[in-house]
């Protein structure tokens, strides 16, 4: 550990009550060299404290009482324990543990200083919990009044100053991402100004923050759906007598619907705040429909509960509604999974984005004709490509690769999931 002496405390940033993770920062420790937060070493709630700011501290003091709900005394670390008792109560059994001083901040100083002073904000009076936030909000520390000892920052000064930015009462606040040049496109030629379409002006920033906030990966795959579009085109006499012109989209739709109560990671949503991911036992599949104005998302509702022609059904009265300007709010809310389907414009593949708060997106681009290889022959087969980008926080390279490869043997056996058309066909 080292020894130190008389080291001053420069924030607290706990109260007796708080409940503590794992290496949540207790408080900040200043030497000339440095500023270290002091990490907890277990979960708990905090008892008691026994330093504020502006004490000195040495090494093995007593910081703080945190009340351990599921720890043993044997995995803690001799130097992380000055002091333990028991409590007993008829249903679990509590430890509560003495924090000490863990680490040398002379000494994680000299790890730290080249991290800590190497910055535009070296001078600013902040603790490395404070900086860390303030880069997560993109907010310039420059520009926040502290509150703290010595102007210090303490992190009730960047909500307050990301609150007041948002409400328009500080101008200039620098953004977490670079602005982009603006170029004067006169300058080199005859221009037209088209303003963008009220859905564009809607549906461009959450693509935007959709991408910047969700770490997205897309997977390929191709299906042979020779043996589906065969059904398609039988199935597609009967529709056209109600008015349906049936397209491979329906027949994605019903797999899809079926995979997704499969696979509920892949019908979800992620709660950042409980750490926690929702499983919807309902299935909305939304499905993007081009329009005049721009792209649009209805939602078929419980499409899991709906035969293929219920779906084709819906597919072309949304579709239409959407293009004549007559599609109902809750028409588009309320989806769980979204297809992007662009085989009627082409393209091999692409990357769609996420639509949040789902967590993953299924794109279709044309199928294709192509020669594989079957049995010792080279044979015509229809070729579908697939594109699936998932939110990689929820969802892992292998759980994206097993939706993708249940969904092409789904398409590649139609019967798999549409019994009662198969047989009559």
């Amino acid at each position: 550990m080292g020894d130190f002496t008389d080291v001053e405390v420069v924030d607290m940033h706990v109260s007796p009550g708080d409940s503590l993770k794992i290496d949540d920062p207790i408080l900040t420790l200043e030497t000339e060299k440095a500023a270290m937060d002091i990490p907890s070493p277990s979960a708990g709630k905090v008892i008691e404290v026994h330093v504020q700011n502006g004490d000195k501290i040495n090494q093995g003091d007593d910081l703080c009482l945190i009340e351990l709900r599921e720890s043993k005394k044997s995995e803690l670390k001799d130097e992380e324990i000055t002091k333990t008792e028991t409590k007993e109560e008829p249903k679990e059994a509590k430890e509560s543990l003495e924090v000490s001083q863990a680490q040398n901040p002379d000494t994680q100083g000299q790890k730290n200083d080249r991290q800590f002073f190497n910055t535009s904000v070296a001078s600013v009076h902040a603790s490395p919990s404070v900086r860390k936030l303030s880069r997560e909000l993109g907010v310039d520390l420059n520009q926040v009044n502290g509150s703290g000892m010595k102007g210090r920052i303490l992190p009730e000064d960047l909500k307050s100053f990301v609150k007041a930015a948002m409400s328009g009462n500080i101008v200039g606040v620098q953004s977490a991402l670079p602005e982009l040049p603006v170029v004067d496109h006169s300058a080199f030629g005859d221009i037209e100004s088209v303003p963008l379409s009220r859905i564009k002006k809607i549906s461009g920033p959450r693509l935007q923050a959709s991408w910047i906030n969700i770490p997205h990966v897309t997977q390929h795959d191709e299906a042979d759906i020779n043996h589906l579009e065969q059904l398609r085109l039988d199935l597609k006499k009967s529709y056209k007598s109600d008015g349906i012109s049936l397209s491979i989209l329906p027949f994605i739709v019903v797999a899809v619907s079926q995979l997704l109560k499969r696979m509920p990671d892949f019908n979800s949503s992620l709660d950042e705040k409980n750490s926690a991911l929702i499983h919807k036992r309902y299935v909305n599949i939304g499905f993007a429909a081009n329009t005049e104005k721009g792209l649009m998302v209805p939602v078929i509702k419980n499409a899991d509960q709906k035969s293929l022609k219920e779906i084709s059904q819906e597919l072309v009265k949304l579709s239409e509604d959407a293009r004549n300007g007559k599609i109902k709010l809750e028409d588009l809310q309320g989806g769980t999974f979204t297809i992007s389907s662009l085989g009627g414009f082409g393209g091999v593949g692409f990357t769609p984005i996420i639509n949040p708060p789902e967590v993953a997106i299924l794109g279709v681009a044309r199928a294709q004709i192509r020669p594989i290889m079957i049995k010792g022959k080279f044979l015509p087969r229809l070729i579908l490509p697939l594109s699936l980008s998932y939110d990689h926080r929820v969802i892992d390279g292998v759980g994206g690769i097993q939706f993708t490869t249940a969904l092409k043997q789904m398409l590649e056996n139609p019967e798999s999931f549409l019994p009662e058309e198969t047989s009559d066909g």
